[in-house]
């Protein structure tokens, strides 16, 4: 690993539902990040994804410069997903606050084998 590299761990879910659910609060006027339409990497799931997201929850962040959403935008223009950040609207889908994913351990859908 080098100096300031980005290391992301994941915890890959089987059934998120019973580990990890739309955590109920109330994010309107957060920010997320909007994407490319992109497929859940889970073996066998269809769900395809519009903004950043866990487990298909959308991440939300409070404040527009925090350095997390920024890096995860940053994440997604490295892997040409064109991201957008803008204020969250629940009409977008369930989401969770990027913290308490954290604390959730991060759980998501599936990871893609890197080959």
């Amino acid at each position: 690993m080098e100096r300031g590299q980005i290391v992301l761990e994941h915890t890959a879910v089987e059934e998120e539902q019973e580990l990890w659910q739309e955590d109920g609060g109330d994010y309107h006027g957060w920010f997320c990040v909007r994407t490319d339409p992109f497929p859940c990497p889970a073996t066998g799931c269809t769900f395809v994804a519009e903004f950043m997201t866990a487990a298909h929850l959308i991440l939300v962040w409070q404040e527009l410069d925090d350095i997390n959403l920024l890096r995860h935008a940053a994440r997604a223009r490295d892997v040409g997903r064109n991201p957008r950040v803008t204020g969250y609207r629940s009409e977008f889908g369930p989401s969770a606050s990027y913290y308490a994913w954290v604390a959730a351990g991060r759980p998501v859908h599936g990871v893609k084998a890197h080959t």
